[in-house]
């Protein structure tokens, strides 16, 4: 299983389908996300364990799929980091 985030911008109008699109899909899924919704940001932020980007996108209500991100994130050792600045 590979890891992504999921950016999932919605209107103040489409806020609470979304959120209950995503409960939709157990709360095991509602607790990855973190909201902005409450400061003005209508944005849902995830990081979930997915097969593939396909699969992680099924994580987002469908009819938000077309305006969401997701992309693929990984973790960085301090040695990757000290071979990134030396050019290997």
């Amino acid at each position: 299983m590979a890891r992504y985030f999921i950016e999932s911008p919605h209107t103040s109008e489409e806020c609470l389908d979304t959120l209950d699109g995503i409960l939709a899909q157990g709360s095991d899924l509602l607790a990855k996300y973190d909201w902005g919704c409450g400061v003005g940001d209508h944005t849902g932020y995830a990081i979930v364990e997915a097969a593939s980007e396909a699969a992680a996108r099924e994580a987002i209500p469908s009819f938000l799929r077309a305006g969401a991100r997701v992309g693929s994130v990984g973790k960085l050792t301090p040695a990757q980091v000290q071979a990134l600045h030396k050019g290997i």
